[in-house]
């Protein structure tokens, strides 16, 4: 029981740093799971849920693998059109949203104050949950509260240690409302059964003596000097980014397929994903998206611009 005690207490430690109100706090062992911690809440309404387009591919995988109807919600520059997302509801009903409302991926906005408290308002007048995923939270300074303290009673939020701290640390955790604890926790050990001692023990230890947080200060900062590489060397292309995000969404002219263009890069070194595997929907951006945290910094420069005039000499 003493580990037990003392991961919770590093839970709570963690919650508080990114600003989250009092809930339960379920260990998971991998983040990309989030979309999991809703399976056990089944209505026969309606199995339809809702994320922007593009968004996180692991969400598609577990709405097939659990044959969930995956809606596609499009974005404006500021984020999710929430408009668009009122005209969902009202034409049937929606269980719940998945959203990345601080530094999205790939498109790295986040989402202002105004816009959380509708889309909150939104959930209790339809009566569905949001699931936040916080886990490119921690690039941004100084962001809007997080969902789940403005809507404690129906918000589900995870996170982990992947990409804040290091990606070999496959190690994370939800917050989630009392009633969803039990249908949480079993989906959760029927995906990856349970987060190893020496893994919690080490991830909590550092949650607790600040390690994650001096860590976080300084991916931010490493993040931060990468954008501005990134701008610069990409300066007058279609680049949509956060100013300490590790990434980038590069559109493309519309006689560049995505899949050549990668290929063609592929070819010189460069590993870039296309926008089909973040398409929720059946539209497929004609874009690419740009990992810029592999890459050692002196080289990350010389790498963009290759990657511009490969792009640059591609034929109409």
């Amino acid at each position: 029981m003493g580990g037990v005690l003392r991961s919770a207490r590093g839970w709570r430690h963690q919650a508080r740093s990114r600003k989250l109100g009092r809930s339960t706090y379920c260990p998971r062992y991998k983040a990309r799971y989030a979309p999991r911690v809703l399976q056990g809440r089944r209505r026969r309404v309606s199995r339809r849920r809702s994320g922007p387009a593009p968004s996180y591919p692991g969400v598609k995988l577990i709405a097939r693998e659990q044959g969930l109807d995956l809606a596609p919600v499009p974005v404006t520059a500021a984020g999710p059109d929430l408009d668009a997302l009122d005209r969902l509801c009202r034409a049937r009903p929606v269980r719940a949203v998945y959203t990345m409302p601080t530094v999205h991926n790939p498109l790295g906005w986040v989402l202002d104050r105004g816009s959380r408290d509708r889309l909150v308002a939104m959930a209790r007048a339809r009566d569905f949950v949001i699931v936040e995923d916080g886990t490119y939270a921690f690039l941004d300074a100084a962001p809007p509260p997080p969902l789940h303290t403005l809507a404690p009673e129906r918000t589900c939020y995870v996170a982990g240690l992947s990409k804040n701290v290091a990606t070999g640390l496959r190690f994370g955790f939800a917050v989630v409302p009392d009633r969803h604890v039990r249908a949480v926790t079993a989906s959760l050990r029927a995906a990856a059964w349970g987060v190893p001692g020496i893994v919690t023990a080490l991830a909590t230890g550092w949650i607790a003596d600040g390690t994650v947080a001096r860590l976080e200060r300084d991916r931010r900062r490493d993040a931060a000097a990468r954008q501005a590489l990134a701008r610069a060397a990409l300066a007058g292309l279609d680049v949509t980014a956060h100013p300490a995000s590790y990434l980038v969404w590069l559109g493309l002219e519309p006689y560049q397929r995505p899949d050549r263009v990668a290929a063609l890069l592929a070819g010189q070194g460069i590993l870039v994903s296309t926008g089909d595997a973040f398409a929720a929907g059946p539209y497929r951006p004609h874009a690419l998206r740009l990992a810029l945290g592999s890459p050692p910094l002196d080289e990350l420069g010389p790498a963009l611009r290759r990657l511009r005039t490969a792009i640059e000499t591609i034929p109409p």
